[in-house]
């Protein structure tokens, strides 16, 4: 018993439905742990990630090996605090019978989706058709690609608006990943285009050819590659022979396109591990899929095991109480209750204000209080439902000298100096890349899209061949670059590269890229920083593929992200979309324009099944909460596109989600415009008119 209970010592920080889920299965003698489909709920605040990472540990600890887990996240930046978490449980678990020591490769099957999918598809490749060498496309050079084919097939010049390059690759993605028809998706999610359905047909599979023509991939096809490889019986049963275990991390979060093909990985669910909320879906314009948790333990034979999580160790009590009562209202969910050792607090607030205006001037007079009483700034969040939604309070800020930090702006890499250097090593990586082809042969001067048109056709005659570059006949404005540029482009693509890595690639194209980036750009001081940057997150990869396969499916934030520039002080205020705030935490958080319209949007009315995704934002925007919520209520919205002391507004009403049992967890209250000053506090005489009787006098 004393052996037992030292050994598994590392479980002791769970609690019992954490442990119930970490440990489930059996082992037999000699073998190790085996399980069937198990589906943990975990609510918000519950330690998911916790109970996750301790279940791998202990399948390690209970004799599984290593590499016969595959751990499916959504960020690589979640697989790696995995994999730093399982490691850390495991040196304590092990630590007695192997002395610190760890199983060699920890985790080596731990990445996302599209990651995995990559690394399958490379090894895959020549059963799919595929050169091992195929290019990932990032988003925006789907999109480029996209409007490359849009342009030659002459549907940009139609005397009619035909949808940009941007809503053409939203539809074809939403096609690909929800399994839906062309028509199915242009009824139901793009209405507006259902006009163009024969053009999108053709656009869509010219776009497919141009791709295969180019061997280069974008982030649906990671995908949809996978699925097809494992829709044959013969190769979904050798890779998933290879796993004895598969755990998914926020598995309400996945399209049908996954569920499909972890479906064809376990067809009988054993080993199968998901994780994740129900209640906290809010992904379905990204095609996720709500039916695919919900619907979990009924596709096998037995169902699969369930086991809750409701121990909430994030909020207060009270806090939590306005979020049961709120996801209650929902229809088809796993009921659960969510709980809290933390009752200290009072309720949260419900606060309606007469405007945008009061709005702002109420959440930027609260967070100064706040921090008076000594709660930072950055440990306290504005969220709200549409990142326009912010743009007075914004206003309001910069006139009050406090700095903000906005999630959902600009990535990194989305910077067009970056991707231009970006562009140069893919091109050097698959010499088929038209989209970075084209995008590094304009950089150069004189060099126009006609230019750089004939440019590839020259390669492509030469069988991509790089070296054939010298002998094009460049442009006369390009001609004194023209050397210098083929000589990097060679170097770049040179079957054998220095044995010491590949990293003073990048070294090399940032020497080259300086003049055009001093031609082309302003700031050049940030800009050189961020490649510089850039420079030092490639050592971090051992290959030059997998730092632009890396980099394009995962992509860093860097201070480009930052709205304003929150670095003139130690400390910043948090302003955030709620789907940017999913998986984040703060003391106190304050939500924007409770109204409805905007909780549910307005987009949503009139579709049950949206409807109750928009409930599902407003319960995780609250439990993002720590300490304290408040939720706030404008009671009318100024009409835009008016002059300016214009005052012609709206009236909102009451959110349907916030019922009176609702408001019964609230404190609620009303904040008005500021008070008015004494010579308009009031009449100063007494004397008292009687109008009235006048009006009447009027008609006789």
């Amino acid at each position: 018993m004393d052996a037992t209970r030292s050994r598994n010592e590392y479980l002791d920080e769970l609690n019992p439905a954490q442990r119930e889920a970490a440990t489930f299965g059996e082992r037999r003698d000699g073998e190790a742990l085996s399980a069937g489909p198990l589906l943990v709920v975990a609510g918000a605040g519950t330690g998911k990630t916790m109970t996750l990472a301790h279940r791998v540990a202990h399948l390690v600890v209970e004799g599984v090996d290593t590499r016969r887990i595959l751990l499916l996240t959504f960020t690589r930046r979640a697989a790696l605090e995995m994999t730093r978490r399982v490691e850390s449980i495991l040196r304590q678990a092990l630590a007695d019978r192997m002395h610190g020591a760890l199983p060699a490769g920890v985790l080596p099957w731990s990445g996302t989706f599209h990651s995995v999918g990559n690394r399958l598809l490379r090894r895959f490749a020549q059963n799919l058709g595929l050169d091992p060498g195929f290019s990932v496309l990032d988003r925006g050079d789907a999109a480029d690609l996209m409007d490359v084919v849009r342009h030659e097939l002459g549907l940009s010049r139609k005397s009619r608006r035909f949808p940009k390059k941007d809503t053409c690759l939203a539809i074809y993605s939403r096609c690909v990943n929800a399994q839906e028809s062309l028509q199915d998706t242009l009824r139901h999610a793009y209405p507006w285009c259902v006009d163009w359905e024969d053009e999108l047909r053709l656009l869509f599979r010219h776009y497919v050819e141009r791709k295969q023509e180019t061997q280069a991939l974008d982030y649906d096809d990671l995908l949809l590659y996978w699925s097809h490889l494992v829709g044959e019986e013969d190769f979904a049963g050798e890779i998933g022979c290879w796993f004895d275990h598969i755990l998914v991390d926020e598995y309400q979060d996945t399209n049908l396109l996954q569920a499909r093909i972890l479906a064809a990985l376990k067809p009988d669910g054993s080993g199968m591990t998901v994780v994740g909320d129900d209640a906290q879906s809010i992904y379905s314009f990204r095609a996720a899929e709500v039916e695919n948790i919900l619907g979990f333990p009924a596709q096998y034979s037995p169902p699969a095991r369930i086991v809750t999580l409701e121990q909430n160790y994030r909020s207060t009590q009270a806090i939590l109480d306005s979020a049961n009562c709120l996801i209650e209202g929902g229809e088809r969910q796993y009921r659960k209750s969510l709980r809290s050792q933390t009752t200290e607090g009072g309720k949260p607030r419900y606060v309606t204000v007469e405007d945008g205006d009061a709005e702002a001037e109420f959440v930027v007079e609260s967070i100064l209080a706040a921090r008076e009483e000594g709660l930072e700034l950055k440990r306290q969040a504005v969220l709200f439902r549409g990142s326009h939604h912010s743009d007075r309070l914004e206003i309001e800020l910069v006139r009050r000298n406090i700095p903000y930090i906005k999630y959902g702006g600009l990535k990194f890499l989305e910077a067009a100096h970056v991707k231009d250097v970006l562009a140069i090593l893919k091109w050097a990586e698959n010499p088929k890349n038209e989209v970075a082809a084209f995008r590094v042969l304009k950089l150069l001067p004189g060099m126009g899209p006609r230019n750089a048109h004939r440019c590839f056709r020259h390669l492509a005659t030469a069988d991509f061949c790089m070296g054939s570059l010298q002998s094009f006949q460049a442009p006369a404005a390009t001609r004194p670059e023209w050397h210098r540029f083929c000589e990097l482009l060679g170097t770049l693509a040179a079957a054998e590269l220095d044995d010491h890595g590949w990293h003073g690639q990048l070294t090399a194209v940032r020497h080259w890229y300086r003049p055009q980036l001093e031609r082309l750009y302003d700031g050049i001081e940030t800009r050189e920083a961020d490649i510089e940057q850039l420079e030092q997150i490639s050592g971090r990869y051992p290959t030059r593929e997998r730092f632009l396969t890396e980099l394009t499916l995962d992509p860093p934030s860097a201070a480009g992200d930052f709205a304003g520039d929150p670095l003139l002080d130690e400390d910043y205020l948090v302003l955030s979309t709620v789907h940017s705030a999913k998986g984040q935490e703060w003391d106190a958080v304050y939500v924007l324009n409770v109204t409805d319209g905007n909780f549910p949007s307005e987009f949503a009315t009139g579709k049950p099944k949206l409807i109750e995704e928009e409930r599902r934002l407003l319960y995780v925007a609250m439990t993002r909460a720590r300490q304290s919520l408040t939720l706030i209520a404008p009671l009318r919205f100024h009409v835009t596109q008016q002059a300016r002391d214009g005052d012609r507004h709206v009236y909102g009403a009451r959110s349907r989600f916030v019922t009176e049992l609702l408001l019964d967890t609230f404190k609620q209250r009303w904040h008005g415009r500021a008070e008015a000053t004494s010579q308009d506090a009031g009449a100063v005489s007494g004397r008292q008119l009687d109008v009235a009787a006048r009006m009447r006098e009027m008609w006789g």
